[in-house]
């Protein structure tokens, strides 16, 4: 399997949002988006990771930037997703991103 490059924003199936984690400071991850219009179904989480960078404001503290996920689907495919606390002004506004997709051979 080889490992595709996307870096397209999905639109999260609202009713199916995970809150369980929600509490801990994480967002909800849909268990279910749509990209290209598909619907995507997750079928479970294999790993999640966040990426930090710096105050932007000068301070020393480490803030999350991005919540990730890498996610099995319900078609046999694994992508790595991510949430982006604060999308830059500049762009448009989603905060949910499929990155990367390997597909099942």
């Amino acid at each position: 399997m080889t490992e595709r490059f996307v870096s397209e924003a999905i639109k999260p199936v609202i009713a199916t949002f995970d809150t369980s984690r929600m509490a801990a400071g994480e967002p909800g991850l849909p268990r279910e988006f749509m990209w290209r219009g598909r619907t995507i179904r997750v079928a479970s989480v294999m790993r999640r990771w966040r990426e930090t960078g710096k105050c932007r404001h000068g301070s020393p503290e480490l803030y999350v930037r991005k919540h990730w996920y890498e996610v099995a689907t319900s078609d046999r495919e694994t992508m790595k997703i991510y949430f982006e606390r604060q999308p830059s002004a500049g762009k448009r506004r989603e905060r949910w991103w499929l990155f990367s997709i390997r597909e099942s051979e």
